[in-house]
């Protein structure tokens, strides 16, 4: 098993903006059910992952997508179990039955378990697919670890009481972050939009606010679109750039990453060079969207490039 892709950059293709709950202050996640190891392990289902998903904006959470029907499952989880209860309370492993929670299943795109897949301050980091040895899961989890105190989730649970951590605990969205969530929650994307903005132009290396922005962005263009009709809209006129562009954003929202990149590149590609703007504006954005350092953008880089030049 080679090493996993834990780079610096935490957005990648799997959306889970759908299984986000209002982002207040996570409620332990002992409510979602914890089965054992000192509440260090637990059980996450469609309607509590959204707990899970903003306590991993202080601890690491590793997600186990298993089955009851899955051998290997079940030769890796105890694996797991030990080695995160080992290192008391500075990970938390989140079990998800694939076949209970179909809505998370498709969220990670779990074509094979056991998946094995991290979470730092609410962004996907892919770890190892299949039952890998302990040593490689102890080294991959110091990996983890390392990345999360790059993106400043250094927290630690209490052992014993799980991730018992209280609202008063929890710092406080900022107000423009918090305003933006609302709206989104609301589907009000304009307004969310606007509160990034906001954030922005207070602080431009807001990290966060930029991500949230160009998510929100993407959500807003492809609300109430059929992706059918978008696709036949696309093939009937190759050429039609605003159709290329809509279909590249639904297949991006849809974990078409390659799709996308590949339908913007081949219209890129053939266009006039008044025309080619457009173009390259929406695949450097969707680029911010994957991440920079994901070998997707990477190639997909290389080869605008090289039709630039």
């Amino acid at each position: 098993m080679s090493d996993p892709n834990l780079g610096a950059s935490l957005r990648g293709a799997v959306d889970l903006s759908s299984l986000r709950g209002r982002p207040a202050a996570p409620a332990a996640p002992a409510a979602a059910g914890a089965p054992g190891a000192g509440g260090l392990v637990i059980d996450v289902t469609d309607a509590t992952f959204g707990e899970v998903l903003e306590l991993s904006r202080t601890v690491p959470v590793v997600v186990d997508l298993w089955a009851d029907w899955c051998e290997p499952c079940k030769q890796l989880t105890p694996v797991l179990e030990k080695v995160v209860t080992e290192l008391a309370g500075r990970l938390l492993l989140a079990r998800v039955d694939v076949d209970a929670n179909p809505q998370l299943a498709a969220g990670f795109q779990a074509q094979s378990i056991p998946m094995v897949v991290a979470l730092v301050a609410g962004q996907p980091v892919p770890l190892f697919n299949g039952a890998v040895p302990e040593q490689q899961v102890r080294e991959v989890f110091a990996q983890l670890l390392q990345l999360a105190a790059q993106n400043g989730v250094t927290g630690q649970l209490p052992v014993g009481e799980g991730a018992a951590a209280s609202a008063d605990e929890e710092p406080p969205l900022p107000p423009l972050h918090a305003e933006a969530y609302d709206a989104i929650e609301a589907g009000d994307y304009a307004r969310a939009i606007t509160a990034y903005e906001k954030a922005l132009a207070e602080n431009p290396r807001d990290a966060d606010a930029r991500a949230g922005l160009g998510q929100v962005q993407l959500l807003q263009r492809v609300q109430g679109v059929s992706l059918d009709e978008a696709r036949r809209a696309a093939a009937a006129d190759p050429t039609d750039v605003e159709a290329a562009l809509l279909v590249a954003d639904l297949d991006l929202s849809g974990g078409h990453v390659d799709d996308a990149f590949g339908r913007l590149l081949d219209l890129f590609a053939e266009l006039p060079a008044d025309a080619r703007p457009a173009v390259r504006e929406r695949l450097v954005e969707l680029f911010g969207l994957v991440g920079d350092d994901d070998p997707r953008v990477v190639r997909a880089r290389g080869r605008l490039a090289s039709l630039l030049f």
